[in-house]
């Protein structure tokens, strides 16, 4: 008999994740308050429940997908969440993009309630989580990532133990401040290229094949030349993401040029009305500012 897992939160991350669980067999059963994301989940044979506190009946692990860290903690420790549902001793891996010090402190208060709590962020888009190609990375207790690692191995290439509760978290933001600046970088030669009239084919496959390939280029590349901003992830994530980065690097005092040139960037995009349009877009932000004409609507 299948063993049953509980998930919270069925949106871009959400659906892919619990597809590629379903596939490892396990059985899941999960909550979303959006209608048309929970039949999605039902058709792909998942078990729809109530609430969150419905997610942790009967499991002994749980992943929540979810926007936020004031979210998660609502979905954990609100009314019918998840500590009213949790069994002694469940293992909750939160794979929120989410503020470190937050991660540590819910960790705290779910160690009171008897609940395991990792923070266990994922890196890599939707597409590449319907691939069953994302890295993840926790904090937390060392035994219970260690007791997580087979339900890990049914939704990502591999994981990684961090360090204490807000190593995952902390890990992730990293990983994303790299990521966004070679986002802009690629956006910022394609447009060079595109003034110079280039052959963007051609310029696109040379930068993938030389030293400076990257899987943005794989990625993101495709989408910027042809103006395809289908989401793969929101602009509106992206300015969060930032916003935690930032303020990370204020706390712990560390340079972030990069990063802030970023966030003005995405906040012009924003100022278009490119909220819901994949962060590719930060492209366009460029184009319009070297005088070629904008290719999309906000």
């Amino acid at each position: 008999m299948a063993e049953r897992v509980g998930m919270v939160g069925l949106g871009f991350m959400g659906q892919a994740m619990s597809s590629n669980l379903l596939k490892a067999g396990f059985e899941i059963q999960g909550f979303d308050i959006d209608g048309g994301r929970v039949e999605e989940f039902r058709e792909q044979g998942g078990i729809p429940v109530s609430s969150p506190e419905a997610a942790a009946r009967g499991v002994s692990w749980l992943l929540t997908s979810l926007p936020t860290s004031e979210v998660v903690r609502e979905a954990v420790l609100g009314p019918e969440g998840i500590a009213e549902g949790a069994v002694e001793g469940l293992i909750l891996a939160d794979t929120t993009t989410a503020r470190p010090e937050d991660s540590a402190a819910l960790a705290a208060e779910c160690a009171t309630r008897g609940i395991r709590f990792l923070d266990a962020s994922v890196s890599g888009t939707s597409a590449m989580a319907w691939e069953k190609d994302l890295l993840l990375v926790a904090g937390g207790d060392e035994a219970a990532f260690e007791a997580a690692r087979p339900y890990f191995a049914g939704f990502t290439k591999a994981a990684y133990r961090l360090g204490p509760s807000g190593s995952g978290a902390r890990a992730k933001l990293i990983i994303n401040l790299v990521l966004v600046c070679n986002r802009l970088a690629l956006a910022e030669g394609l447009v060079l290229g595109m003034k110079a009239e280039m052959n963007l084919d051609t310029l696109l496959t040379v930068l993938k094949e030389g030293a400076a390939g990257s899987k943005v280029m794989d990625q993101k590349g495709e989408k910027m030349i042809r103006a395809d901003y289908t989401p793969q992830s929101r602009l509106t994530t992206s300015i969060k993401d930032v916003g935690l980065m930032l303020e990370q690097g204020k706390r712990l005092g560390t340079p972030m040029f990069l990063t802030s040139v970023y966030e003005q960037i995405v906040k012009a995009g924003l100022a278009q009305g490119f909220h819901d349009l994949d962060p590719a877009c930060v492209i366009e932000v460029l184009r319009a500012m070297s005088g070629l004409p904008q290719r999309v609507e906000g």
